[in-house]
């Protein structure tokens, strides 16, 4: 069998675990430079906050409706995450973490364990040590536990927010009540081609002929289909699998129009590509930058501009990848935008052991001890207290919050006092 246990409402309700007063009330969470909404309470839902709309154009309604605003705590929310899961892997060897708020779980070995039960002993004992509710759905796979996950939550006042689907009869029930749009796995292209043959449930989905499945959404779908009809095909995925791209992408605090704060901005998220690969001991063969204008600022001059370098040789240096990073970007800046994001992204990734080495261009063997150098450093004393020269020694990550929240958990200072 397995669980998929989702955090409700997972910002809103870190914010409300330190701050009670706030439960029942409209919460709503802004996304980096507090440009937009990325996440929202049932209240803020149901008063029609819209998904990713822009902060400045609903200000006066959340004023109107007294949604309260927060911008984006992610030291509270990843400490959050990290006691969540660390709690659910008590009652499971076999998890994977699936986002910083959801979480697969296997159960090996539990044939004679009463589910119902032991999700709701799950929901207790992190609600109880965390102050988080959470949503848990039982199912003999992967994909039947999301559909178990969704009807727990959406019919809370039946179910309790658990839900186990154990017989071929609940498998069926439940898919027949999920729509196709909602399953884990259909995207929009899968979706219109699925409404050409008149599905519009799960179950319908399940009911097409395996070779058709096969031949217009590939194998991921036939596993899919097979997953829901209660046959496990999806497992739970290997975390030492290493990523095969790596991206370091953020909003200015500020829109730049000038090259040379753009250029240090792209130096510093370029070095951040470089530790992750440092981290997972790879080395990349290319580095793609790219510039984005404010979108948001339509009666201004827009731009879209990316543009990706091939290296002379696979590195994990901060020192090359950042050169490349900033000549890149120095070929698509255009004078007159006013720059909002920015973002590089290495791409073919090799073992850092393995990389093939070149007969006459290599890297500059002492770069390699210099970055374990820096590395030790940083991770010794926190932060980034040495940096490559293009580098502004007084910032890494300066955005706008004007709505923060303490750091309850992660920050000394911010720790609740007991009076």
């Amino acid at each position: 069998m397995f669980a998929l246990v989702d955090c409700n409402n997972f910002y809103a309700s870190c914010e409300r675990v330190f701050q009670p007063q706030l439960n029942n009330r409209p919460i709503a969470i802004l996304s980096n430079n507090d440009g937009c909404f990325i996440a929202r309470s049932n209240e803020a839902k149901e008063l029609g906050l819209p998904m990713a709309s822009a902060a400045f154009k609903y200000k006066d309604f959340c004023k109107k409706n007294k949604i309260h605003v927060f911008s984006s705590n992610y030291p509270l929310y990843g400490d959050m995450s990290t006691r969540v899961m660390n709690i659910l892997s008590t009652f499971t060897p076999d998890i994977e973490i699936y986002s910083i708020d959801e979480a697969f779980l296997k159960f090996n070995g539990f044939d004679r364990y009463n589910f119902d039960t032991y999700g709701r002993k799950m929901q207790y004992k992190v609600e109880k040590s965390t102050g988080i509710p959470i949503s848990v759905g039982i199912a003999p796979t992967k994909a039947l536990s999301k559909v178990a996950n969704k009807i727990a939550k959406k019919l809370k006042d039946r179910t309790g927010g658990v839900y186990v689907i154990n017989s071929d009869e609940s498998r069926i029930k439940a898919l027949k009540w999920t729509k196709i749009e909602t399953v884990w796995g259909i995207g929009r292209g899968n979706f219109t081609r699925l409404q050409s043959k008149n599905v519009k449930t799960a179950y319908d989905f399940t009911q097409l002929p395996d070779e058709w499945v096969k031949n217009q959404m590939a194998i991921t779908g036939l596993r899919l289909k097979k997953d829901l009809e209660g046959e496990p095909t999806l497992d739970l995925d290997d975390d030492s699998q290493d990523k095969k791209a790596i991206a370091t992408t953020r909003s200015f605090e500020r829109t730049f129009s000038d090259i040379d704060n753009i250029k240090e901005r792209i130096s510093t998220f370029a070095t951040s590509c470089a530790e992750k690969l440092r981290t997972q001991k790879s080395s990349c063969h290319m580095v793609m930058v790219f510039l984005r204008s404010d979108r948001h600022k339509k009666n201004e001059p827009q731009d879209k501009s990316s543009v990706c370098i091939t290296l002379p040789y696979a590195t994990d240096s901060s020192l090359t990848i950042s050169n490349a990073a900033v000549k890149a970007i120095a070929s698509i800046f255009k004078s007159g935008i006013k720059y909002k994001r920015a973002g590089v992204i290495v791409y073919g990734l090799v073992p850092t052991n393995a990389r093939q080495l070149d007969l006459f261009t290599n890297e500059n063997p002492k770069h390699q001890n210099l970055m374990k150098t820096m590395d030790k450093v940083n991770n010794k004393y926190g932060g980034y207290k040495i940096k490559i020269g293009n580098q502004d020694l007084e910032r890494t990550w300066k955005m706008r919050q004007e709505h923060l929240s303490p750091k309850f958990t992660t920050n000394i200072n911010d720790i609740i006092t007991v009076k």
